[in-house]
Formats: structure tokens, sequence, C-alpha cells
């Protein structure tokens, strides 16, 4: 008879099955939801710095802001007796390339040419109401006591874990020896979003390592968070496959990570799951895309629209996350 394998062998052997299912999702491309999700974001307007900090000072809790036209095409409508918020809004004119003055040599400009900016106003989704707009899936299910064992383990890392309403839109943020997390998430999506931040504090932070392509950062913290979200049985749907797609991530990315992957995934879970009971349930073929079900993810305040943060200049920050 065969020895029992080890915790260590058996956290690998979680670590390789999810990864494979995860390789299956990303040939098979985005999800519906996630088109829709793009197409809604696609028209809403990226703000200036100046125009971000004014959404911030006049309304500090909004996440997605458009003028009132906007809203109504995307099935909305401004509420009744709803302060707008000013910004400044470019003013531009068209122009004659026949009489425009130019200098010898000069190219006649192209038709259109900024000559000011006017006070215009936008509306925070918050105050609007009407259709939902399409939404990333999240995470579903119980994560029963995984949560706090979760919570320990990130904090016997020496990691300070915190909840903090201003991180919004984003679920997470991890800025090395801390993890802040927006309050009232759902049990099973703050489990995912905690073990993505915590992913990136595993491999994305310390000398030389902020400099990574937020494509392969991210789709490393992803990956890890499916995985050990996976082994404890919670449903993520398309949200990995999806999430990682905003990044530009693929299956060969995913390839080119396991070893990182394999590392993280497998340190969480030895700590969650020391005997290595697997309590998710019968898990899907992974040759067959067409038994995984749907599911999508970040707005920058103001914008509105999905923009990874650069490595030079931004924390882990995640979308759905």
């Amino acid at each position: 008879m065969p020895p029992e394998p080890s915790a260590k062998e058996r956290a690998e052997r979680i670590v390789e099955e999810a990864t494979r299912r995860l390789a299956v999702e990303l040939e098979a491309g985005r999800s519906e939801a996630l088109r829709e999700y793009l197409a809604a974001m696609g028209r809403f307007h990226r703000y200036s710095w100046t125009n971000s900090l004014l959404i911030q000072a006049q309304r500090p809790t909004a996440t997605r802001v458009a003028g009132y036209h906007t809203w109504r095409d995307l099935g909305r409508a401004v509420r009744r007796g709803e302060k707008g918020i000013v910004i400044y809004a470019p003013v531009v004119a068209r122009t004659d390339p026949g009489q425009a003055p130019r200098l010898p040599g000069e190219s006649p400009p192209k038709g259109r040419e900024l000559v000011g900016f006017r006070a215009a106003y936008v509306f925070d989704i918050q105050q609007t109401e009407g259709r939902p707009l399409p939404e990333p899936a999240r995470t579903r299910g119980d994560p029963t006591q995984h949560l706090e064992q979760l919570k320990s383990i990130v904090q016997n890392h020496g990691i300070a874990l915190e909840y903090d309403r201003a991180i919004a839109p984003a679920d997470g943020l991890s800025t090395g020896g801390r993890i802040k997390l927006r309050p009232e998430l759902e049990p099973a999506e703050e489990f995912s979003v905690l073990t993505h931040e915590f992913a990136h504090e595993l491999l994305h932070h310390g000398a030389g390592r902020m400099g990574m392509n937020p494509t392969l950062r991210e789709t490393q913290a992803e990956a890890v968070a499916y995985v050990v979200s996976q082994a404890i049985g919670l449903d993520t749907n398309t949200a990995a496959r999806d999430y990682i797609s905003l990044y530009n991530g693929n299956a060969q990315v995913l390839t080119e990570s396991l070893a990182a992957i394999q590392r993280a995934s497998s340190e969480i879970l030895r700590d969650l799951l020391p005997e290595g009971r697997e309590q998710g349930p019968e898990r899907p073929s992974a040759s067959d895309p067409s038994t995984f079900t749907e599911r999508p993810q970040q707005l920058e305040l103001g914008q509105a629209r999905i923009e990874p943060p650069t490595p030079d200049t931004a924390p882990a920050l995640s979308p759905d996350r």
C-alpha cells in the first residue's frame, strides 16, 4: 500500500489541477458578462487628474460618474433633486483648414482645436436609478471557518489587515506589510479578495519585485485566489478568467507563472488545510470548458473605466480586487 501523500504533496496536487482548469477557461476567452461590462464602461469618460480631485472633494464616496445624458443612454435616470458634481469640460471648436493662420511649412489643423473649458456637471451612480449596469461576477459560497483562519494566517505573517471604505471602488489593496479591504464584502468575496491581496504580499513586494509587469503580477495573484477558493469549495464562476483577461493575461502568462502560483498557493493551503482536506464539490473536467458558469472587474475614481495601475506608480490594486 503506497504511503499517504504529505500535506505539501496534497497542496501541490490541488494547485496543479486548479491551474489546469483555469488555463482551459482562459483559452475559452472572455465571458459574455465581461463583454457587456466593457461595452457599458466604454460609455464613461476618462477624467483628468484635476477633475478627479474635484469629484473626490465634492463627493468622496463617488465610484462611477457620468453626465446626465450618458446615464440616460445607459438606461438610468438622475434622481430628482440630486446636486451635480462640477467638473471642467473642454470646449472644442471646428476650424477651417483653409483660413486658419499658420506658419510657413506648418501642417493645417485637423478640423478641431481646444479653445477653452467650461463648467459641466456629472452625477455618481448612487444619484441615479434605473436599469442595473453590467457587473463582474463574484465568488460565491460559504467559506465558513476558513475566512477567520485566513485572517489569522495573514496576521501571523506580520501583515496588518484593515478595513477602509476609502479604497472604493477597489475591493482590496496591498501595499507591502499592509492589506486593506473594502468593508461589507460578502464572505466568499472577502475570502477571495483577501487571498488575492495576500498573494501580492507573498510574491510582489520587496526589493526588485514592484517593477514586475502588471499583467504577470495580476495573473499570479488572481490565479492564487482561484486555486485557494476552489480548494475550499467556493464557486468562482468565471471571475478569475475575466479578471486576468482585463490585464491582457492568457494561458501562456499563466503557464509562465506556475512556479510562483504553486509556491504561494501551497504556502497558504498548507496552513489553511493542514491535513489536505479539500472541501470543494466534485470538480468539472479540465478538458470541458462548457462545464464552467459565467462570471468577471476595476474602476478608478472619476474615470469609470478599467485602468490597470502601472507598477512604478501604484500599489497592487485589484478591481474585483
